[in-house]
Parts: structure tokens; C-alpha cells; sequence
């Protein structure tokens, strides 16, 4: 080798490590540290005719099978992450797929990064056929860059194919929230897909974040929304699996847990597919979920592959912002729970959070919102009951005058009724117009996520049981578990029925029954979570005071005085009083009728 020859060598090997170690886009990763392009790095526009792809030497049959593609199969693992300020977001070029999402502001019951999608229980597919073969275009090494757009960041995997075709995934991640949009494009591959549809797959093995395994499980399913606006999904108890076609059309799909969603949205449509969930109770996961959504190669050729993935929390301010009926994935219950639910008790809960910091605290003050609301029935049902213990006396002259029969004792129940002014049914009313409201709370507080890790008094998390001792084993319907706040809100609530059963003066086997009753809500309440139990038992608390001080307004002598006078004017003949309203008609006409059949029965 001459001298000119080894200084040319040496010159062209000097360029080319300060070429390597400073200029190129891709750097070298440690063993075992994926590489990180942070969101302030922006790499150099790709000439994609010259790019060196780092690959491994291609396998012979590879290139043989798949033709320009088989290059791609092989290669080296460059890893991107992006840090918002809600999101943490890893991309891998192997795939040109989304690798990792951690939601920051949040962690799971151990206090551990609260992951959403991860290699370990995330897999990810979309398959098509290429030049007549079936082929994954996540398992390819794709060419990656970034760049900065505004607020956002922008990931493009790229995979050049030669003689000017391109098949790239744009991933676009902004500063803040919880979408990422994302875009399938390519150039010049017209031809080269053979098939009429790409398939895209997600398997999700959904792992545990919660503390309570059979609440998680019964809260996770598979929701999604199709383009006639119709709202579906698997059955979120069914530990069976559960399996749904998607004949129609399909704007989006949604992984659906308690807490915190999953879902890849679509700007278009997807033009079909299958959701599935199912449960392995040998497995510490929540459930397997499985969705598979079909991608018109039309859509695809004409640009119409855009979509959006969400990776939230399921709150309904925030879903209510993404997408057309993405916030049904929070289920609030039936009409009018949900409108209750909707326009009062979600604007009440935001403007308390201003206020106060403790969570438990405004429960209590919920509670006094809702008791104020309901005070005038409150009001009206304390006064019915008032007077039915003022018409006991002459209810039981009347039920030991007529003895066994039960339709006369009936009829001159009424015919009482009507004398002194009282509507038997007046009580009723103010019970049931409110119970809307009573169940817009069963669906309202377990749901909230701010009550998700907030601690009060003995409960360590409002949004699950507050278990203050585990049973050795577990019981048929109660479980294995006794929580502290059910057992209060039960004693409350025969204290209260008690002290009804006293104002009504009711006696007998109805007065005992009662009292069993709330013995009930031991078994029903005892898997809710603690924030739902402890409004119960607050509510019950605060309505002992709230009859104290009805009692101290309602003058029971006043209320004899008018039913006394009412009675007199009954039995002097006054027309306005005498006359029966339609419903004491018919009602009369139902109790004739039944004495007349029990009359003919006899016969």
C-alpha cells in the first residue's frame, strides 16, 4: 500500500467516526437503554434514496418470500419517548407502533407508574396481504424521525421500498392531554396491496391497578360506537367470554375499566370487526381483551386512515371532549338518573373540588346539598305520617269492629280518610319523587376518579371497600370482608325506621319487618365502595336531625284541630267537602268490586 493510498484511507476512516459519533440521527444505544429522543430533539428530514437502514444481514428467505419487504423484517430496535405533561410515550421503530404508555398523575394501589399499554400485556397487528402474501406491517424495522409542529411532536416511522413507493406511521403527541392522533399513509403501493381491507388487532391482557380484583373485573369490557350512533358493548360481569361482531360501520372502540380507558378512534370509519372479552381466574389479570377492526384499502389509498388513540382516565368532563358519545363509556344510569347525574351532581362535584381538598369532607357537604333539595318532601312526609299516628285510635276501632273482614275494614278506612281530610297514598309521594335522586348517587360516587386513592378517617381509598377486617373465608353473598361504614349506615337506618315506625305508630309483624330490612343492605352494600356507603350513613345521620327540627315546627294538636273541623264539615253536608276526588272513586269502585267477588266466593 503506497503512502497516498493510507492517508486516503485514513482520511475517509476519520470522516467516517466523526461522521457516526456526531452527525448521524440514529446513535448506537447502550446494552440494555433504549435510545430517547426527548421532545426538544427535532432530527433532519430523511433523504429515503440514500438512508442507511440499520439492519442485520436479511434472511435469504425473507427477501425471497416477501420481495422488497423481507429487507425490513430484520434489523435493530431504536426506541422513542416523549414526556407530556399527562402522558409518558414510547415508540419503537421495530413495528412503528406505540411501545409503552404511562399516565403520569396517576399510579396504581402500589403506588407503581400506572401503564396502559405495555409489550408485556399489549400486542399489537395489522395485517394485509402484499404482492399476493400475508404479511404483519407492525413487524417491520421502520426508519424513524421527529419533529416539532407548535405544542405537538411528531414521530414518522418510514419504510422505503425502492423506486419511489413509501409505507410510513405518523404518530402526532401534543404537550397536553391524553390522544394521540395517528396516520397510516403510504406512496406508490396501489398495486402492491392485494387485498381489499387491512385487519388491525389489539390484545390486551389487561394486568390489576385497582386494590379489589372483583370490582375491577366487573367494571372492564369492551365498549364501541358505530356510525347509525349506536352504544354497545361486552358484558362487563361475564367472566364467560364475550364475544361481539361489528356488522356496521365503527367510529370507535374503547378498552373500558373502572378507572381508566384504552380506545382508538377513528376520523373516518372503520368498515367493521370483533371485540371480545374473557376471564381466567387462574391469571392475575383483570381480563383479556381482543379487538379487530377492518381498514378499507380505500380508505387507506385516498388518505382516510387517520385516527386518534385515547389513553385516559374515565372521567366525563374529559370524555365528553373527545369524541361523539365517547363519554357513555362513564355509565351514569337511566333516565332521569343520568340527566340528574349529568347537569347537577357533575357541575356540583367540579365546583366543590375548587373549594375543598378533602374528599371526604365533600361528601358531607353533598350530603347537605341533596338534603336541602329534598327538605319540602321531607317536610310533607313527616306531616303524613303525623297524622297517621293522630288516626291510629279510630284505625283500630275500626279494624276490631269489622274483624276478619277485610274489604269493609277497608272501605271504612277510606271512608275516614276521606272525613278528616287525609290522603293515605300523601305519604308515598314525597318518598318515591326523590328516590331519583337516591340512585343517581349509587352510579355517581363509585365512578368518580378523584375519589380513586383519597383516604378518609379508617378508609384508605373512598373508591373501594373500606375493609377493617378479612374473614378466614367467604361467605355466600356477604363475601369475605366487613366494611366499617356499611355496618354504620345499616345501624343508622334502623335507628331511623325505628324512629318512623314510632311517628306512625306502626305495630305488628309490618313494624318488625321493617326493622329486618336494612339488615339487608349488609349483604347488598358490603362490595361498594367506601365514598357510596359513607354518604349513606351520613344522609341517615343528618336526617335524624333534620326530624328533630321538623318536629320542632309540625304542631301535632293544630294537625288534630284540622282534621277534626274537616271531619265536622264532612258530616254536615258541605259540597267541597264531601266531593271525591276521581282517584278515591275509582279506588272505591276496586274495593266494591273486590267484596263483591269474596261475597260470591263464599257462596
Amino acid at each position: 500500500m503506497d503512502r497516498n493510498s493510507a492517508i486516503g484511507l485514513t482520511s475517509i476512516a476519520v470522516l467516517l467516526l466523526v461522521y457516526f459519533n456526531f452527525f448521524s440521527s440514529s446513535t448506537t444505544p447502550e446494552a440494555g437503554k433504549p435510545t430517547e429522543i426527548t421532545q426538544s430533539q427535532t432530527s433532519a428530514p430523511i433523504d429515503f434514496d440514500s438512508a442507511n437502514i440499520q439492519t442485520t444481514v436479511s434472511d435469504t428467505i425473507s427477501v425471497k418470500q416477501y420481495g422488497e419487504l423481507g429487507a425490513l423484517l430484520n434489523g435493530q430496535e431504536n426506541t422513542t419517548k416523549i414526556e407530556t405533561k399527562d402522558l409518558i410515550v414510547t415508540f419503537t421503530n421495530h413495528r412503528g407502533k406505540i411501545k409503552e404508555v404511562e399516565l403520569k398523575n396517576f399510579k396504581t394501589y402500589g403506588q407503581k407508574p400506572l401503564i396502559l399499554a405495555d409489550e408485556k400485556s399489549n400486542t399489537f397487528s395489522l395485517h394485509t396481504a402484499y404482492e399476493g402474501k400475508e404479511i404483519d406491517l407492525y413487524n417491520l424495522y421502520y426508519v424513524t424521525s421527529s419533529e416539532k409542529k407548535g405544542d405537538s411532536t411528531i414521530v414518522t416511522f418510514t419504510a422505503p421500498l425502492g423506486s419511489g413507493k413509501l409505507l410510513s406511521h405518523r404518530y402526532s403527541v401534543p404537550s397536553s392531554g391524553y390522544e394521540i392522533k395517528y396516520m397510516i399513509s403510504e406512496s406508490g403501493l396501489e398495486d402492491s396491496f392485494t387485498g381489499d381491507q387491512l385487519v388491525y388487532t389489539w390484545h390486551d391482557y389487561i394486568p390489576l391497578q385497582e386494590k379489589d380484583i372483583t370490582d375491577s373485573r366487573i367494571n372492564t369490557n369492551i365498549n364501541f360506537y358505530t356510525t347509525t350512533g349506536e352504544f354497545d358493548g361486552t358484558d362487563e360481569k361475564s367472566s364467560d367470554l364475550e364475544t361481539e361482531t361489528l356488522v356496521t360501520p365503527v367510529k370507535w372502540v374503547a378498552i373500558h375499566q373502572k378507572f381508566f380507558i384504552s380506545s382508538l378512534i377513528a376520523d373516518y370509519t372503520f368498515r367493521g370487526g370483533e371485540v371480545s372479552t374473557v376471564l381466567d381466574p387462574s391469571k392475575d389479570a383483570v381480563k383479556d381483551a381482543r379487538v379487530k377492526l377492518f381498514i378499507a384499502k380505500e380508505d387507506l389509498l385516498t388518505g382516510k386512515t387517520k385516527f386518534r388513540y385515547y389513553f385516559g382516565p374515565n372521567d366525563y368532563p374529559i370524555l365528553s371532549k373527545v369524541t361523539e358519545g365517547f363519554s357513555r363509556n362513564l355509565y351514569l344510569g337511566w333516565p332521569p338518573v343520568i340527566w340528574i347525574n349529568k347537569f347537577i351532581f357533575i357541575p356540583v362535584f367540579n365546583f366543590l373540588k375548587l373549594l375543598v381538598s378533602n374528599y371526604g369532607i365533600m361528601i358531607i357537604i353533598l350530603v347537605f346539598i341533596v338534603k336541602i333539595i329534598q327538605l319540602p318532601f321531607s317536610y310533607k312526609s313527616y306531616i303524613s305520617m303525623a297524622k297517621m299516628k293522630l288516626l291510629k285510635p279510630e284505625l283500630d276501632l275500626i279494624k276490631k269492629r269489622n274483624g276478619d273482614n277485610l274489604a269493609q275494614n277497608q272501605q271504612d278506612q277510606l271512608k275516614l280518610y276521606q272525613q278528616v281530610g287525609v290522603n293515605p297514598f300523601s305519604g308515598i309521594i314525597p318518598v318515591l319523587l326523590p328516590l331519583p335522586i337516591v340512585f343517581s348517587m349509587l352510579y355517581f360516587l363509585p365512578g368518580r376518579i378523584e375519589l380513586r386513592q383519597a383516604s378518609f378517617l379508617w378508609a384508605e381509598d373512598l373508591a373501594t371497600i373500606d375493609s377493617i377486617a378479612t374473614l378466614p373465608f367467604k361467605t355466600p353473598f356477604y363475601g369475605d370482608h366487613v366494611s366499617l361504614f356499611v355496618l354504620l349506615m345499616t345501624f343508622a337506618t334502623m335507628i331511623y325506621t325505628w324512629q318512623n315506625n314510632r311517628i306512625a305508630s306502626v305495630e305488628g309483624p309490618m313494624k318488625w319487618m321493617s326493622l329486618l330490612v336494612p339488615l339487608f343492605l349488609v349483604i347488598i352494600l358490603n362490595d361498594f365502595s367506601a365514598g357510596l356507603s359513607f354518604y349513606y350513613f351520613v344522609g341517615r345521620v343528618v336526617t335524624f336531625g333534620q326530624q328533630a327540627i321538623l318536629k320542632r315546627f309540625v304542631d301535632e294538636d293544630k294537625i288534630k284541630a284540622a282534621m277534626d273541623d274537616h271531619k265536622k264539615k264532612a258530616q254536615e253536608g258541605h259540597p267541597e267537602i264531601i266531593k271525591k276526588s276521581r282517584f278515591m272513586n275509582k279506588l272505591e269502585e276496586a274495593m266494591k268490586a273486590s267484596q263483591e267477588a269474596q261475597k260470591k266466593n263464599k257462596k
